[in-house]
């Protein structure tokens, strides 16, 4: 028997990266899933992987997370199809490049805080009856070293995530009686937007993690899924508001990142 055994789980962004590492985690330890995600074939792609791998039920339901209709859609779709939701990843997120802060517009700002904490928000409140009704409500959200640490050329990120995690340590706080538990996970692993920077500037993808302690940086299954399937189980029902470095060490002193921008 899994840890997860009989339990719901949507994660938002589940069609690549951290989402699909972490969906894969849940699958492995017996969960249904809701792949949320707005890219159809990556959706698509991870239900028959979930299936194939592990014989987990999954369901794909398209998901612009900046769409509060589509948000409570995912919702309800998730309780439609299997009865039941016990866990909320928020970790949606669709790049929106580096520029220096005073040549970032209003537009930037505002799509960081569509996509992290708006979003968010819809999904927790829709969520939140279901989450409480067997006492097995987790809500994760995906937040970022990025925020902790201030990194460079990506504002709109940074504050929005640090926003989210701002947002789930609340809820936790206000939740703890419904004995629904909210945690944060600033992960360092290899998401989409890792990938496609370290094409892009190998060089920093290079120096990023020979600065890590561990020397690497993580894979979203087997290093960042644990510890998500961790405060999804029963083995963190006493466990809230906290914010887990999943990470490798990452923040203690802090990763350097310093892209070229003009």
């Amino acid at each position: 028997m899994g840890k997860l055994d009989g339990r719901v789980a949507v994660i938002t962004g589940a069609g690549m990266g951290i989402g699909r590492g972490v969906a894969g985690a849940y699958a492995r330890e017996g969960a249904r899933v809701v792949v949320a995600e707005i890219n159809e074939q990556a959706g698509a792609d991870t239900v028959r992987w979930l299936a194939d791998e592990w014989g987990a039920e999954a369901e794909f339901v398209r998901t612009d997370v900046t769409d509060r209709d589509q948000v409570h859609g995912m919702i309800d779709a998730a309780v439609d199809r299997f009865g039941r939701l016990d866990i909320l990843v928020n970790n949606a997120w669709r790049g929106s490049g580096f520029a220096r802060l005073e040549n970032m517009t209003d537009e930037h700002l505002r799509s960081g805080f569509d996509m992290a904490v708006m979003a968010a928000f819809w999904a927790m409140q829709r969520a939140l009856p279901e989450l409480e009704r067997h006492g097995t409500g987790r809500v994760i959200s995906m937040c970022s070293l990025n925020g902790v640490n201030a990194h460079m050329y990506t504002a709109q990120y940074n504050a929005a995530k640090e926003a989210l995690r701002s947002l789930t340590r609340t809820a936790a706080r206000e939740w703890a009686p419904k004995q629904v538990c909210c945690n944060v996970i600033c992960p360092g692993a290899q998401s989409e937007a890792y990938r496609r920077t370290a094409a892009a500037h190998p060089e920093n993808a290079a120096a990023m993690a020979a600065s890590n302690p561990m020397g690497r940086i993580g894979d979203p299954l087997d290093d960042i899924g644990p510890v998500a399937a961790f405060l999804a189980s029963d083995d963190s029902r006493y466990l809230t508001g906290n914010t887990l470095y999943v990470d490798g060490g990452a923040h203690i002193n802090g990763v350097q990142w310093t892209p070229n921008v003009d």
